[in-house]
């Protein structure tokens, strides 16, 4: 069960002896941990200490289907961080669905309304226009942190939690890997869940987002890793990245405005403009219109994309903590809980857990900025 621990949370073995000296004497038998060295131990490997009295490891299969792969196949035994962001999520899900039963409100008829034999442009047809993503309706900005806010306001209008972290609730110490998953989406006709890994950059954020948007749309949940770049070997992945796209950049726009005299990497920057999206979106945009090879559109890609790693990079700091509270949890969400507790009907215990903090005076301050406080 030790081993268990330390090979599910992924913990190289230097680091395993530093926290927990006495690790290889309880392997041997030799001697046992104390109560207090088993809720350490528990505490640093993520992994509840009722496991540890068990007589074999617990199966832990992930809650939702996975349509992540790697070389061609599915990914291994997920982490710790992975699974604990998705319980979490599936908490607030569950609460969120219990208010929306209360309230009354109705059911959300687009969740599950398209399916996989739909037209790629008619499907994000439908996407774009249910969620007014026209392109002359959107915010005149250059930047993709700005138009990125402006689709996840967009798609919470529609009844949509959209979830934006980097970490394990707020735990700033357990950061997610780009590189595991870059997002999912737990559908629900009262209460779809979207979640958004933050530590991808903003570009791939916007990606994310309307590919676990089509997963919504098709009424099944999943677990993806999906870029502009991904070639699934799934029908249902490749089918979702084709509408995403389509509903960042529809196909015939992007024939219609691109100038080839003007050169590639122009004109990906003029298009990313007109379009608010990334970069990289009008690259993939480019190659599904034949206007790039395949070669070229790889060597493109990844050298635009360090590009914009190395922007960020250079524009991060250490933010607003109300506004990274907001995304983690989502506005229309953090709206709810607020109000509700407010109004008496839950716990101030329940909204401490699933917002991710303890203090009243956050909870003022986010019941201000979400207008349910005066």
């Amino acid at each position: 069960m030790l081993q268990w621990a330390v090979d599910r949370a992924s913990m190289p073995a230097g680091e395993v002896r530093d926290r927990f000296p006495d690790f290889d004497d309880w392997m041997a038998g030799t001697t046992l941990p104390t109560l207090k060295q088993l809720e350490k131990f528990a505490q640093g490997t993520h992994a509840a200490i009722g496991f540890f009295f068990g007589s074999e490891p617990p199966d832990e299969p992930l809650p939702i289907p996975d349509y992540r792969t790697m070389g061609g196949r599915g990914v291994g035994r997920p982490s710790p961080d992975l699974l604990d962001t998705i319980y979490l999520c599936q908490q607030r899900q569950e609460w969120y669905r219990e208010f929306v039963l209360t309230t009354g409100e109705a059911r959300l008829e687009f969740v599950g309304s398209l399916n996989r034999q739909a037209q790629t442009e008619q499907a994000a047809g439908r996407i774009r226009e249910t969620l007014r993503f026209e392109i002359g309706q959107r915010v005149n900005t250059t930047r993709v942190d700005e138009a990125l806010r402006e689709f996840i306001g967009l798609v919470e209008d529609l009844g949509v939690l959209v979830m934006v972290s980097g970490v394990v609730g707020s735990n700033n110490y357990r950061g997610l890997d780009v590189e595991e998953f870059r997002g999912f989406a737990l559908s629900d006709a009262l209460a779809p869940v979207i979640f958004v890994n933050g530590a991808d950059s903003k570009s791939g954020q916007m990606f994310t987002l309307a590919h676990e948007l089509a997963h919504v749309w098709l009424g099944e949940s999943a677990l993806t890793d999906a870029t502009p770049r991904t070639s699934s070997s799934t029908q249902t992945e490749r089918w979702c990245n084709a509408v995403a796209a389509e509903v960042l950049v529809p196909l015939d726009s992007v024939r219609e405005s691109y100038v080839a005299a003007a050169g590639v990497e122009s004109e990906m920057v003029r298009l990313a403009r007109e379009f608010k999206v990334s970069t990289l979106v009008i690259l993939r945009r480019l190659l599904d219109a034949g206007m790039l090879s395949d070669g070229e559109f790889r060597m493109a890609y990844d050298a635009e994309l360090r590009r914009l790693r190395q922007l960020e990079r250079s524009d991060a700091g250490g933010g607003n903590f109300y506004n990274t509270t907001l995304a983690r949890v989502g506005k229309r969400f953090a709206r709810a809980i607020i109000g509700s507790t407010l109004e008496g009907r839950g716990s101030f215990t329940e909204a401490f857990h699933l917002l991710g903090f303890k203090k009243m005076s956050v909870f003022d301050e986010l019941g201000h900025r979400v207008g349910v406080m005066g």
